[in-house]
């Protein structure tokens, strides 16, 4: 059942000029979307094929549940999981073609118990982010093991950045340093990598000498910047994800009169208060109405008033006119107002990749194409 009065549109046309924003960027490093997480909130199927259409050169996802979706839904492009992964779904993975991250030999056993034969993988190293990842010290013992198993191959070698969207700071480029060693190192064993990535969004734009074979684009796919430090890089970007909702309820309350639960936000003068059909099991954070949240009807932005409920907020409209059925707008832009995904994260005290990876299931993602 579809037609709720609240739902985010999705501009595949967006998710497209991002590629090919970034292609231009990174050349001759090629492109490799990252649709985790659904897509980021956005789908990951659609995302999945529209970014192959745009020339991305293949796909990264964190679970091999996540690649599996994608097999099933009939995408056929390159696909690496970013993580190691239970040995219960190696399997299911080799099965779905999905290349596979390792970092410890336990991962490479389960392989072959997996039933895998001359499967690609990639070899991750923890050059300091700290996450998970060999040891450069182990890079190199890691390397020679995948090469000499019959169950795997070794497709690339990657490492991921802590601070590339903090462009002075030194530790990135360490951090590279660190890797061409450990490629170094790789090469004199006799072993040739085929693959080296190690940029995201971040390390793409504002890393040149980093991009190596491929860049894996994350939050720039989706029309955000990732960070301040880089907003002047990303300024092509165009957001492909709107939050809408229609008005589904208008009262006049009076001043003096408290709004929502525990009736904390008192109106100083009568308004018009218009309500929207949804809320925080939506993804729309119970807190935004305390910190200057605001919403775009009528081509105006209108403060959110009261705590935002589980299904509904509230909008106070002043004494503007506001009819049932009216769109509101969220996220996105409405005349000339826009709001975006970043803002709602500088008031959060919070980043645009948790708003939109936020954005609750129950919300219908609607697709176009402009």
């Amino acid at each position: 059942m579809t037609g709720r009065w609240a739902w985010a549109q999705i501009d595949l046309g967006a998710i497209a000029h991002n590629i090919d924003v970034l292609r231009a960027a990174a050349a001759p490093s090629a492109v490799w979307a990252v649709v985790k997480a659904n897509g980021y909130g956005h789908g990951a199927v659609p995302v999945a094929q529209a970014a192959l259409e745009a020339g991305a050169a293949g796909l990264c996802v964190a679970l091999a549940q996540e690649g599996a979706e994608l097999r099933a839904a009939g995408v056929d492009g390159r696909i690496i999981v970013l993580s190691e992964q239970p040995a219960e779904l190696l399997a299911c993975a080799v099965r779905d073609r999905l290349e596979l991250t390792v970092y410890t030999a336990d991962q490479l056993r389960q392989l072959t118990a997996a039933g895998a034969v001359d499967h690609p993988v990639h070899l991750k190293v923890d050059t300091g982010m700290h996450r998970v990842g060999a040891a450069p010290a182990d890079a190199v013992a890691l390397a020679t093991a995948i090469e000499r198993s019959p169950a795997t191959r070794l497709a690339g070698v990657l490492t991921h950045f802590a601070v590339a969207d903090e462009p002075d700071d030194p530790y990135t480029e360490a951090q590279w340093a660190a890797f061409e060693r450990v490629i170094d190192d790789v090469g004199r064993a006799g072993i040739v990598v085929e693959e080296v990535h190690a940029a995201n969004s971040a390390g793409a734009l504002a890393h040149p000498g980093a991009r190596a074979s491929f860049v894996r684009a994350g939050i720039a796919v989706y029309g955000l910047s990732p960070g301040p430090g880089v907003d002047h890089l990303a300024a092509e970007l165009r957001p492909a994800m709107s939050l809408r909702a229609r008005v589904s309820f208008v009262k006049r309350v009076h001043a003096g009169a408290g709004i929502s639960y525990g009736l904390r936000d008192r109106l100083v003068t009568d308004s018009t208060i218009a309500t929207l059909p949804l809320g925080y099991a939506d993804g729309v954070p119970r807190r935004l109405h305390s910190c200057g949240g605001e919403v775009l009807v009528g081509g105006k932005r209108r403060r959110i008033v009261g705590v935002i409920t589980m299904d509904q907020l509230m909008v106070d409209c002043g004494d503007d006119d506001v009819a049932v059925g009216d769109e509101a707008v969220l996220i996105g832009e409405q005349g000339s107002e826009r709001i975006t995904a970043n803002d709602w994260a500088a008031q959060l005290g919070t980043i645009g990749y948790e708003i939109v990876c936020g954005i609750s299931a129950r919300i219908e993602r609607r697709y176009v194409r402009h």
